[in-house]
């Protein structure tokens, strides 16, 4: 097996993928809309590439279904079905998951470390993104599996408002913030962390910033 990346190497990449997510975008439209005017999925593959450029880069894949991953990461390969059921997760995919990389002796043994959300044009609190927040942190909750092989999961966003905005993103991404906080202080198994890029004020136009927020088992 090669060496699987650092966590803050994904971060960055993640990061930067928005980035230049966002700078493509603005390139292709002239200049005049925002990359929340875009599709999700842009975002995505402009993470993926970036993850791609690490140094014994990962497994890559997109659109991995929860069941898939659940079937990659816990001990025993038929054990999806009734974690799902005890944790109460429904089918459904994740926008990014990272594998190992190594020579695989068959197709039943890859081994899943990461899972990534992306969500495009987040500015306020709602409840579909506390519901991913929850999603993942059933996935990786120690205290149901101590040996899922999934070491934590990245809720990733674009975000951008408009110079008429009454309250501004450096008043409202504390907020976002909390609010997913509120929810991974339901498993006390977890702990969270928050990356965020400077936010970028565009003249006559509006602002934005890229975030990750990271949940992952805390340290013994």
């Amino acid at each position: 097996m090669t060496n699987f990346p650092k966590q803050d190497s994904i971060l960055n990449a993640v990061l930067e993928g928005i980035k230049m997510a966002e700078k493509n975008f603005a390139f292709w439209t002239n200049g005049r809309l925002f990359l929340s005017y875009g599709s999700p999925g842009m975002i995505t593959l402009h993470v993926a590439s970036q993850i791609a450029k690490l140094q014994d880069a990962p497994e890559i894949f997109i659109d991995a279904t929860v069941a898939d991953i659940l079937r990659c990461s816990l001990p025993s390969r038929n054990q999806f079905p009734s974690y799902m059921q005890a944790n109460k997760l429904t089918q459904g995919t994740f926008n990014i998951t990272l594998d190992e990389r190594f020579e695989h002796m068959n197709d039943n043994d890859s081994i899943s470390k990461v899972i990534i959300s992306l969500a495009n044009g987040v500015r306020n609190i709602k409840t579909e993104y506390s519901n991913e927040i929850e999603r993942i942190c059933k996935m990786i909750n120690p205290e149901v599996c101590e040996n899922n092989s999934l070491e934590y999961g990245i809720f990733a966003f674009y975000s951008d408002l408009s110079n008429s905005a009454r309250k501004k993103l450096d008043k409202r991404m504390p907020e976002l913030v909390k609010s997913f906080d509120a929810v991974v202080k339901k498993f006390p198994a977890l702990q969270s962390k928050y990356l965020v890029t400077d936010i970028t004020k565009v003249p006559d136009k509006g602002e934005w910033c890229a975030g990750c927020y990271v949940i992952e088992p805390k340290k013994v």
